[in-house]
């Protein structure tokens, strides 16, 4: 189901808790969320549909990745950039790694270690930020 977007910053400052198989509609409706806001957004986390779960969900432009329970083990390359970002007005600086690492739990809550550069990976590294409350 799609839901509407949070916008509350004192809610989204609060850190996520872990995800587990219980979390199964909240996966469902980030991805349903997500895509139906295709067009201006690359990532979400569950906080932005209300829910402080350690979830997001990617959209590569051809497939939608959930990590449940990420963790960048790995990173090189920093730079500076600015994003936007649907729960929060305006451009925000920030900075980013151009390659990461990342171990999470897939959609069926499978151990995964992958890496991620690019665009890929600042959208991974914005939507972390989420889970930990950080408000860039």
């Amino acid at each position: 189901m799609v839901k509407p977007i949070v916008t509350d910053e004192f809610f989204l400052a609060g850190k996520s808790d872990p995800a587990t198989e219980a979390d199964r509609q909240v996966i469902n409706d980030l991805v349903d969320t997500l895509r139906a806001h295709a067009d201006e957004c690359a990532g979400l986390a569950a906080n932005m549909i209300g829910v402080r779960k350690r979830i997001i969900a990617i959209n590569t432009d051809f497939l939608i990745i959930v990590m449940n329970n990420p963790v960048i083990v790995k990173k090189s390359g920093p730079y500076d950039t600015e994003e936007e970002c649907l729960s929060l007005q305006g451009s925000r600086k920030a900075t980013r790694f151009k390659n990461i690492e990342v171990e999470y739990d897939d959609i069926n809550f499978n151990k995964r270690r992958e890496k991620f550069s690019g665009w890929i990976a600042e959208i991974i590294q914005h939507e972390l930020d989420h889970c930990d409350g950080v408000i860039i």
